[in-house]
């Protein structure tokens, strides 16, 4: 029974408005800013907001439906031209392109620019998704084909549609964003034989850690959770892993199987309780 009374009006919510911090407003922040009395507009532009968002969607088919076997890479805008983690992603990258990959990036600077320079050296499709942010950031000079986005949600779809999987380097929380999300799709079936590869255990070791520590040993995720993700220290082995999930393709469904299996197995009993 609803412990509200009738005859007592609630109060009115005040909902405050998102406001940017700074710099212009991009059409995310437009997109996700919450409704006010005085924005009560928003009634008539979201229906049309939904269009925009569409032909997003319809670029980005058009322009990669026939790129071919491809693999996402990931990593922190923030990585210098000359460390080790750049020149690693610019041969991961060189590796994977002679191998038979085109190289999907964000499009920017840092580890993204490295994926697309590696990609140009080997002679393969060099993509870039750009994301439209408050501050200016346009597509490297290695980009072949660049495609501009305005939402990060259609950009993220693309990351994963046109990609046979993601080799992952340090960074931030952009990196983790993906990083949590394809180990989500993973894990419930939303996408299959799809290798999650970690560059550099030395960097991943804590988040691995914690990971075992915490989330498992608090039963938050379960052992086979564990398996997704694969760590590799060189080029080479990076390149290798990948290579052997889409040749092998019963070792990788195996170990995503195990996953799938006791996420529906916990799942279930949980349904079965409410």
């Amino acid at each position: 029974m609803s412990k509200l009374r009738n005859d007592v009006k609630p109060k009115r919510i005040v909902i405050p408005s998102r406001k940017i911090v700074a710099g212009r407003s991009t059409e995310d922040e437009k997109l996700l800013s919450a409704p006010t009395k005085e924005s009560s507009a928003f009634t008539h532009t979201d229906p049309w907001r939904v269009m925009r968002i569409m032909s997003e969607f319809v670029d980005g088919f058009d322009t990669l439906a026939e790129l071919g076997p491809a693999i996402t890479i990931f990593g922190s805008a923030r990585t210098k031209a000359d460390q080790p983690q750049y020149l690693a992603a610019v041969e991961v990258a060189r590796l994977l392109g002679e191998a038979g990959y085109a190289i999907i990036t964000g499009g920017g600077p840092g580890i993204m620019q490295a994926g697309n320079e590696g990609a140009k050296a080997a002679g393969v499709d060099s993509i870039g998704l750009n994301i439209e942010l408050p501050f200016e950031q346009g597509s490297n000079r290695f980009v072949d084909v660049p495609i501009d986005f305005r939402y990060f949600f259609v950009r993220k779809t693309m990351f994963v549609k046109y990609a046979q999987g993601f080799v992952i380097f340090p960074g931030g929380f952009g990196t983790m964003d993906e990083l949590f999300e394809s180990l989500t799709l993973i894990q419930t079936g939303k996408v299959q034989n799809f290798p999650v590869v970690l560059y550099d255990s030395s960097y991943w070791g804590g988040l691995l850690d914690w990971i075992r520590s915490t989330m498992l040993a608090e039963g938050k995720i379960s052992a086979q959770d564990l398996d997704l993700l694969l760590v590799a220290d060189s080029p080479e082995e990076a390149c290798n892993s990948i290579i052997r999930c889409n040749q092998d393709r019963e070792w990788r469904e195996a170990q995503e199987a195990g996953a799938r299996t006791v996420t529906r197995k916990v799942m279930g009993t949980i349904s079965d309780q409410w």
